[in-house]
């Protein structure tokens, strides 16, 4: 309804717009008639004016010009109007008078747009002209208001009617699939058609369905995996405990004992204060610390940490790092990131193998590349090494907790950028790939 109001006030808008001013036209052009009349008539001779103020308003068919001639006294000498208005004042602009017409049709009141002169003589000559065809153009607006604005009321009221009754269905559809999904069908789905709007509508709210079932999936397998991570360190911390406490018989054995039991504790914290920071990184919490930074510096500083121990472990690590590439990010997670798969190369690469750590340029995108020519991941684990805690078979011997690549893949969410994992061309290895766009993330 308030549609249908704002529409018929902007028709009746639009036609005030355009009386008024075809409204202020004629009678513009009017003035100027009336007006160019009187002057000519008033400068002529008394005979001559006579007669050309007769000769004017016999050429009259239409019955719209008036005209008087009038003594010093009021009376009138020639013309068809039968008296002066009482409100008449000669010699000023053209007036809106109410005057009474006398012809052979008989007497008849009208309204006109009127002018007077005050001649020489003490006469006054009085020009005007019925203003019955300003009247004619508001009658045919009106018929034109009451023939076009009723009928498009009516078809705007069916047709809003109709896009209510519909808007209304599609909302009701929508209220019935988000009360499954709030009941616990998560898979649920709203439809995604019915019109531009309302698919766009969809699309992002299926796209949040999708993000919160995938974070729900997650924080349900994130606790059994905590429970099963923990359970192991802090199992062997209370056995080391009890069995110091009893079989221990000096000074020193107990220590070794509580050493032993604070080095599980230590692995479980080191556990706890990952989890907490990869969720801080997900919460982006450290937006504020976004600045510019150098890849290339940033790159060739993680070369430099991880070379001795690379060199220890008798794996070649080579870094190619030339090109100035500048991004906005946080330099110490994007430092941690890289670090974090760098270290994992040194990790699983056996001795005698080799690491490439390179940043390079790919069209607009800035690339961080990570190569290695270790045991590789396996084609059905790829995407079940991000997850958190989880540890292929494969690496179950090597020191971790299994959360590095889950940090490496919050940190890529949390500055807009891309992180992949790949086989190796030679198909002995694993590449990991952080890509960067050019120009700075959006950071809302």
């Amino acid at each position: 309804m308030v549609a249908i109001g704002a529409f018929a006030i902007c028709v009746f808008l639009i036609i005030a717009f355009i009386y008024w001013p075809t409204s202020r036209y004629v009678t513009a052009s009017v003035d100027r008639l009336i007006i160019d009349r009187a002057n000519t008539f008033s400068s002529l001779p008394p005979q001559q004016r006579l007669q050309a103020l007769q000769q004017h308003l016999d050429g009259d068919p239409r019955r719209v010009k008036l005209g008087g001639l009038f003594d010093a006294h009021g009376n009138r000498v020639i013309g068809n109007i039968e008296s002066l208005p009482r409100n008449l004042q000669p010699d000023t602009p053209p007036q809106q008078l109410s005057v009474v017409r006398i012809d052979a049709a008989g007497r008849e009141q009208q309204l006109a747009r009127a002018v007077a002169r005050k001649l020489d003589d003490g006469a006054i000559l009085l020009i005007g002209r019925n203003t019955d065809e300003l009247s004619e153009i508001g009658s045919t607006i009106e018929r034109a208001v009451a023939w076009g604005l009723i009928p498009a009321l009516c078809l705007g009221s069916l047709f809003g009617a109709f896009l209510s009754i519909r808007t209304q269905q599609r909302l009701d559809q929508y209220n019935r699939q988000i009360q499954r999904i709030v009941a616990g069908e998560l898979r649920e789905r709203l439809p995604e058609q019915g019109g531009a709007p309302f698919t766009e509508l969809a699309r992002l709210i299926n796209a949040m369905l999708d993000e919160m079932e995938e974070l729900l999936r997650s924080v349900a397998g994130v606790g059994d995996d905590i429970a099963h991570d923990l359970r192991t360190p802090l199992t062997n911390v209370r056995m080391t405990l009890e069995s110091g406490r009893h079989k221990a018989k000096t000074l020193d054995e107990l220590k070794e004992a509580v050493d032993r039991a604070i080095g599980g504790l230590d692995q479980s914290l080191t556990m706890v204060t990952a989890l907490l920071r990869i969720t801080e990184i997900e919460h982006s919490r450290r937006l504020e610390g976004f600045r510019e930074v150098d890849l290339a510096e940033l790159v060739r500083d993680v070369g430099e940490l991880y070379e001795p121990m690379a060199k220890d472990k008798g794996v070649t690590l080579v870094v190619e790092a030339k090109e100035k590439m500048v991004v906005q990010g946080d330099r110490d997670l994007l430092f941690e990131a890289i670090a974090n798969l760098v270290d994992n190369a040194v990790k699983f690469t056996p001795e005698c193998g080799h690491i490439e750590l390179k940043l390079c340029r790919i069209g607009e995108k800035s690339i961080v590349h990570v190569s290695d020519t270790g045991r590789g991941i396996a084609p059905s684990e790829r995407d079940l090494v991000t997850r958190r805690f989880y540890r292929s078979d494969k690496s179950r011997g090597e020191p971790g907790l299994g959360l590095g690549l889950s940090l490496v893949v919050a940190i890529a969410k949390l500055h807009g950028v891309q992180f992949g994992l790949s086989p190796a061309p030679t198909g002995r290895g694993c590449v990991a790939e952080i890509v960067f766009e050019r120009g700075p993330p959006q950071v809302s």
